[in-house]
């Protein structure tokens, strides 16, 4: 029986600022700097989660939001490409809006590229609709961006939806053999071991 990856969901170090900038360049093409790390994970509207394995603390999805006023403006969220496809982008994201929801937050906010179909597929199940559009937003290719919104972070309805996606994301980890641990301030009922 071969054993399951187990995955930790934490927040980075400084010390993770060289796996993030490669995870970075493995998937967002070097989008943000070592610097621009670094800026993120001082700051104090930030907030970052990263999945690493157990093992070898090796990062291989990570997601950030930044706090500002009633909004989470969602800024990454990336999972090694290797890995994609199996339920991660949806824990991360997941995991994102909880703790927007945990902040008191009321929306989330976010852009993403035209072309990126699986990425605008995650969101719209997470209820996120085109709210704009963004012509040659990402100036290495000039490729155009939606700008995507999700409302109503803060009604007892979205909880509800919050604990069925928990179930869901859960089912799909199981199915494809992911473990996760948890390392994350508040993290209890957010998906289970």
């Amino acid at each position: 029986m071969v054993s399951s990856p187990l995955v930790t969901l934490h927040t980075p170090q400084l010390t993770h600022l060289d796996q993030l900038v490669a995870l970075d360049q493995d998937c967002l093409g070097g989008l943000w700097t070592k610097d621009g790390y670094q800026r993120e994970l001082m700051s104090s509207n930030s907030h970052f989660l990263v999945l690493s394995f157990n093992l070898t603390q090796t990062i291989i999805g990570c997601g950030c939001f930044w706090e500002i006023l009633e909004e989470a403006h969602i800024t990454l969220l990336m999972i090694a490409p290797q890995y994609q496809g199996q339920g991660l982008g949806q824990l991360l994201l997941y995991s994102l809006l909880r703790d927007a929801v945990s902040r008191q937050l009321e929306r989330a906010t976010l852009e993403v590229r035209v072309s990126n179909q699986p990425a605008l597929r995650l969101y719209q199940k997470f209820g996120f609709q085109v709210a704009g559009h963004r012509k040659g937003y990402y100036k290495q290719t000039g490729e155009d961006a939606l700008i995507l919104w999700r409302n109503g972070l803060h009604y007892s309805q979205f909880q509800q939806q919050l604990s069925l996606w928990q179930q869901e994301i859960d089912d799909r980890l199981t199915a494809n053999h992911w473990q996760l641990s948890m390392d994350v301030p508040n993290s209890d009922n957010l998906i289970s071991d």
